[in-house]
């Protein structure tokens, strides 16, 4: 029982608080649409029954309904100036990064690329290049080297094929020369034979 007093002590008190709190000139519009329903008085006439609002607190709660959508007006076109600002600034955003990676993919591309004879080749392609003349320097420094040691050993060959044929060539000389005078020998010795037998 005690709390059945005390709950509806608690709601008596809340709605006379409500009632004092109801104005027109604060509190939301709803609030102030309580006030002048609870201020309206009615009447029945010809069976008909009749609400009877004062005129003042219609007026009054007019002009507060306008100022609440005038405000509401101001408050949306704030909205939407501030949202025109915020889609520009998006947009002058969304530029700034396509050129930022437009930048990068260019720069992306320069840090993996070199300059070729003046074309831009990627650095894989620019290793191949520089290892495939590498090799193919060492190639003709191989093939120079050899011909060199080719050429080397054949003038070796001919050289000493050179020397021994000189050789050859002095000692059929002596031997000629040996001969010869021999034979000179021989031809004095066989005239000198005949002037004696005379």
């Amino acid at each position: 029982m005690l709390t059945i007093l005390l709950s509806v002590n608690l709601q008596f008190a809340q709605e006379t608080e409500n009632e004092e709190k109801l104005s027109l000139d604060e509190g939301p519009i709803s609030g102030q649409f309580d006030y002048v329903s609870k201020k309206s008085g009615n009447y029945r006439a010809d069976g008909v029954r009749y609400e009877v609002v004062k005129e003042s607190n219609l007026y009054k709660l007019r002009k507060n309904v306008l100022d609440s959508i005038a405000g509401f007006n101001k408050k949306i076109s704030e909205l939407k100036n501030t949202i025109s600002e915020h889609e520009t600034t998006i947009t002058s955003l969304n530029k700034k990064l396509d050129e930022t990676t437009t930048n990068l993919a260019a720069v992306t591309e320069q840090k993996d690329s070199m300059s070729f004879l003046g074309i831009l080749v990627s650095k894989a392609t620019y290793n191949i290049i520089l290892w495939t003349i590498i090799a193919g320097l060492f190639l003709l420094l191989g093939i120079f080297i050899y011909k060199f040691r080719n050429s080397n050993i054949l003038t070796q060959e001919a050289k000493q094929n050179l020397s021994e044929l000189e050789k050859e060539y002095e000692d059929h000389r002596r031997r000629a020369l040996e001969r010869e005078q021999k034979i000179s020998r021989q031809l004095q010795d066989e005239l000198n034979k005949q002037k004696k037998a005379k």
